[in-house]
């Protein structure tokens, strides 16, 4: 869906569509992948990454106790998520994965030939965690649960207490399942403190996470996956065929990401999209009187437009008028009759984009 309706956008559209952030990747970065280019060989790495990096990630989760024996590297956290869920589940095998949640999920599952169930995060109560719902739906079937915290696409972050209800529901579930815990958009987080991962309160979860979001390098190609040994010497095995292993130039650049530079400069993007997402809420409240949710983090607000009909037909309107949004139902049927908007654009393009959509749903309502 997201492809669907940004393929059909006219030449000159502003698109508040993709989650790509538009910002630049950071410049220790791109020094340190020039300098690799021009002063290094550039071959194979060991298939689960270069042992530094590889030290580096491990590093991030101190509560997890990890050494590089539990880190794969990985070309971007799709492939994570891809290498994980072949690795922890098979035909048949129950998963519970969020409803909304990110589009992969259902679809890396029905290439495996998963039973997929949902537990909901309910439009009503701006798509917070309904810890009745999550226990209705694990079962001692349950193979996996998939966490995602901040959210796509609501952006919403869950709680400590969150976080813990659900380890402990797990637990008690008599299931054995693994988290996996889809931390991608972590550093990108609009609250005092940076979100608590579930790994700190259950000890089998698996991370999926990476550089693309955080420090803007999605075309790096940068991910990981960090937990259990011996899922890491399984999932290696698969990884291994898939990609042999993730680019040495990026890996070696991705070093940098570790640096007191980049961490100002993680800092900056944070502060810049903080003031982007406020602007854009602001705009779609006082401006065209929607119902928007406040996200805690990652770039994306969910936008209720049901009072304007169905939400396909509300993104094509904006389409003719010249700005991209995602019809919501494509994360799931919770979320119907909402838009996520990115604000992956300066406040300029928000400002005009919303102008546009403005236009769209006025031309539903004549």
């Amino acid at each position: 869906m997201i492809r669907k309706i940004s393929d059909r956008a006219k030449p000159g559209s502003i698109s508040l569509g993709l989650g790509e952030p538009d910002l630049p990747t950071p410049d220790v970065i791109i020094r340190e992948a020039v300098r690799v280019i021009q002063e290094e060989r550039s071959g194979y790495t060991l298939q689960a990454g270069i042992p530094a990096l590889c030290e580096r990630i491990a590093g991030d989760y101190p509560h997890m106790n990890l050494s590089t024996d539990n880190v794969v590297v990985t070309a971007g956290s799709q492939e994570s998520l891809y290498l994980i869920l072949r690795t922890l589940v098979e035909e048949g095998d129950e998963v519970l994965i969020p409803n909304p949640g990110f589009i992969a999920y259902p679809m890396i599952l029905k290439m495996i030939g998963a039973k997929m169930v949902s537990y909901r995060l309910p439009a009503k109560s701006d798509f917070s965690f309904d810890l009745d719902d999550f226990k209705k739906q694990i079962t001692p079937k349950t193979k996996v649960v998939i966490c995602i915290s901040p959210s796509n696409p609501t952006g919403r972050a869950l709680s400590k207490e969150e976080l813990q209800a659900m380890a402990d529901a797990v637990a008690a579930s008599g299931s054995e399942a693994f988290i996996v815990s889809d931390e991608i958009y972590r550093e990108l987080y609009y609250t005092s403190q940076r979100p608590a991962s579930i790994s700190e309160y259950y000890p089998r979860t698996v991370i999926v996470s990476g550089l693309s979001k955080s420090m803007r390098m999605t075309g790096w190609r940068i991910g990981w996956l960090a937990g259990d040994a011996d899922v890491m010497r399984a999932a290696l095995v698969l990884h291994g065929y898939v990609v042999t292993c993730a680019s040495s130039i990026s890996q070696k650049a991705a070093l940098a990401a570790w640096t007191d530079e980049a961490a100002v400069a993680r800092a900056e993007y944070r502060a810049i999209f903080h003031r982007r997402r406020d602007h854009l809420l602001r705009l779609l409240r006082d401006e065209l009187g929607l119902r928007c949710v406040t996200p805690e983090g990652a770039f994306y607000t969910m936008v209720d437009v049901s009072k304007y009909g169905d939400e396909l037909k509300v993104a094509e309107a904006g389409l003719e008028q010249g700005v991209v949004t995602i019809p919501a139902a494509a994360f799931g049927d919770e979320s119907k009759g909402f838009l996520r908007i990115s604000f992956c654009a300066d406040e300029e393009k928000l400002s005009e984009g919303v102008r546009r959509l403005g236009a769209a749903l006025k031309s539903l309502t004549n």
